[in-house]
């Protein structure tokens, strides 16, 4: 999904040791103290915090990043892990605010090392940060209740049923570009508690994340997978323009773990079947 501002949240939540043990519990990768200024991983590459790798993002994003257990995880919190594993420092995750991400701000302000949050990479992005090789193909999808009887756009259409879309995301601009004028929603999370609680009866969202959601019985029943949406969009991991040692960091972790399995272990794990290239 291209998430442009998904939320409109003005702070972050450091999903690390805050000063509470609570807080600690939200570390993905162990507990500190945190604050101890910047310094370098293995390799020469630098950090905003020693010891850390510390990744924005916002919360919650299932099946990349949510928090399960008291502690945040999914399959962009594991191949972040990764490429923490090899410069031998442990990964931090601040929740932030997404419009954050299209500038880069928290990473130019020296907040964070990289985002990671289901973000394509796109040209206007690319004049901001710098992303890492595409690491996910995503494809959007069409969300519907069952009792709408909706399984296409042009379905929507021609019923008058509303239409829903996270707000400043490719789904929405998408929509737009049909000639919809969709609610806006302000998280994944939103949006599909809009479709639940009847404020509209279809939404454009991501697969992966449908395809999640629909695992649950109770919501298989009452709602149905439409229409796929290829916007032939891809995912990077983003860092401070001209951070080229950090991106080489990530580039080496994302194509080592796709050629070792790893990439199809973690794939499976948090997102189901790996998809089958194309001949």
């Amino acid at each position: 999904m291209f998430r442009t501002a998904r939320g409109n949240r003005s702070s972050f939540r450091i999903r690390t040791a805050a000063g509470a043990a609570a807080a600690c519990a939200l570390l993905v990768a162990g507990c500190s103290s945190g604050g101890e200024g910047a310094g370098e991983a293995a390799g020469g590459v630098p950090v905003v915090e020693k010891g850390h790798l510390t990744t924005c993002t916002h919360l919650p994003y299932p099946p990349f990043q949510f928090e399960q257990d008291g502690k945040v995880v999914g399959f962009d919190v594991a191949l972040v892990d990764l490429v923490a594993s090899r410069l031998k420092v442990e990964q931090k995750i601040l929740d932030t605010p997404f419009e954050n991400f299209k500038t880069g701000a928290f990473l130019n302000s020296g907040e964070c090392d990289l985002a990671a949050a289901g973000m394509t990479i796109t040209d206007e992005r690319k004049k901001n940060v710098d992303f890492s090789v595409p690491y996910f193909d995503a494809t959007q999808a069409l969300l519907a209740t069952k009792k709408s009887g909706v399984t296409s756009l042009a379905d929507v259409k021609a019923t008058s049923k509303k239409l829903g879309a996270q707000a400043e995301t490719t789904g929405e601009s998408y929509a737009k570009a049909q000639g919809f004028d969709p609610v806006a929603f302000e998280s994944s999370d939103a949006v599909l508690n809009g479709l639940r609680t009847g404020q509209v009866d279809a939404v454009v969202i991501d697969y992966p994340v449908v395809q999640g959601w629909l695992k649950d019985p109770k919501n298989a029943a009452e709602f149905a997978l439409g229409q796929s949406i290829e916007t032939g969009e891809q995912y990077g991991f983003s860092v401070k323009k001209g951070n080229t040692a950090l991106v080489a960091a990530i580039d080496k972790a994302i194509t080592d773990a796709k050629a070792d399995g790893t990439y199809k272990k973690l794939y499976e794990q948090w997102i189901g079947p790996l998809p089958q290239a194309t001949p």
